[in-house]
């Protein structure tokens, strides 16, 4: 059994749910700063430095108490988030000190995992990936191209958000699936890594670019898969370009996430039937069984450099809320991750 570790402190810094953002933007105010002691460990438990936290849009949903895979959060309760850091208490003989560890942390310098929370990492320099591609972001793209979308050597897959942690996983999968790749992302930055970096046959720009026009103009035969990020408008212009047989895959709607009301569904919706094509939509704990057998394949390619990715980290505790509402104002570029 590990011993505690006797510099620790006797409280830490934690925020804490301070308002619901339900059908408007994050504000920082949304998030109040607490000192909160440091409680004993019981049987089985470790206590985790945090070092990296993670940052993903369903955290909104987290905070305004809505049903489905964002479970809710109470105000008063610490901010929910994943997280990476080096156990420094332990009464789990299976969790050494000094241990380097995935979990759940969310907003606190501290934090106190019961058994089986901890996910042990191995010391391979890639601490940081683990909340990327090697985490529940390389999962979702993993498990949401390849058994939802289904991508054939030779389709065309288009991914909207295609900057993003998750959507620039997506298109170089389906790059190594042998099918042409098309991102939709904002700006000519973003556009220009993902042809330049990371290997896309193509990008739209959808701050500059008519959108659909664009796809009607690289995807002449229809777009067999389209992996969603987004909803909106762009789901509506790559419903009205779908292949028939397209597999429509519904994996985040970011442009839904501030308003106050349930958006229309798209009108290009009855293309999925002129089509024959499906869309469906999934919770990435339906595939946890395989979560192994797909890091292995996951850690294969961004070792051997067939994946890359990049990583938008910003520095200090005091500026984890600044960091949240980077998602949404489109200030991020790849996967956003702070270093407390």
């Amino acid at each position: 059994m590990s011993a505690a570790n006797l510099s620790l402190p006797a409280s830490q810094r934690q925020w804490l749910i301070n308002g619901n953002p339900r059908g408007r933007a994050l504000s920082v105010d949304d998030f109040a700063l607490h000192q909160a002691p440091l409680a004993p460990l019981a049987d089985g438990e470790v206590r985790m430095r945090v070092e990296y936290l993670s940052f993903d849009p369903s955290q909104k949903g987290q905070m305004e108490n809505v049903s489905g895979y964002a479970s809710g959060n109470d105000l008063g309760s610490v901010m929910p988030a994943g997280g990476v850091g080096e156990v420094v208490e332990s009464r789990n003989a299976g969790v050494a000190v000094g241990s380097k560890v995935a979990g759940r942390p969310g907003w606190q310098e501290y934090a106190v995992l019961p058994r089986g929370a901890a996910q042990v990492l191995p010391d391979d320099g890639l601490l940081t990936a683990y909340l990327g591609p090697l985490g529940g972001t390389g999962l979702t793209a993993y498990f949401g191209l390849l058994r939802i979308g289904r991508p054939e050597p030779g389709d065309t897959v288009v991914v909207s958000g295609a900057a993003g942690a998750v959507g620039s996983i997506v298109g170089q999968i389906a790059k190594l699936m042998g099918c042409r790749t098309v991102g939709i992302a904002g700006g000519a930055d973003k556009c220009a890594w993902l042809v330049d970096e990371l290997g896309f046959d193509a990008a739209i720009d959808y701050k500059n670019d008519n959108v659909k026009a664009a796809l009607r103009s690289l995807c002449a035969d229809g777009i067999d898969v389209f992996f969603d990020n987004v909803g909106g408008p762009v789901l509506n212009d790559a419903l009205a370009c779908i292949a028939h047989g397209a597999r429509v895959v519904v994996c985040g709607g970011i442009s839904r996430y501030e308003q106050a009301s349930l958006p229309p569904g798209p009108p290009n919706y009855f293309n999925i039937v002129f089509r024959e094509a499906t869309m469906q939509g999934f919770l990435l704990t339906r595939f946890e069984k395989e979560f192994p057998q797909a890091r292995v394949r996951l850690r294969g390619w961004l070792e051997s450099g067939a994946i890359a990715h990049r990583e938008d980290i910003q520095q200090g505790f005091e500026n984890i809320p600044q960091t949240l509402l980077r998602l949404f104002n489109g200030a991020n570029f790849g996967k956003q991750l702070l270093r407390l």
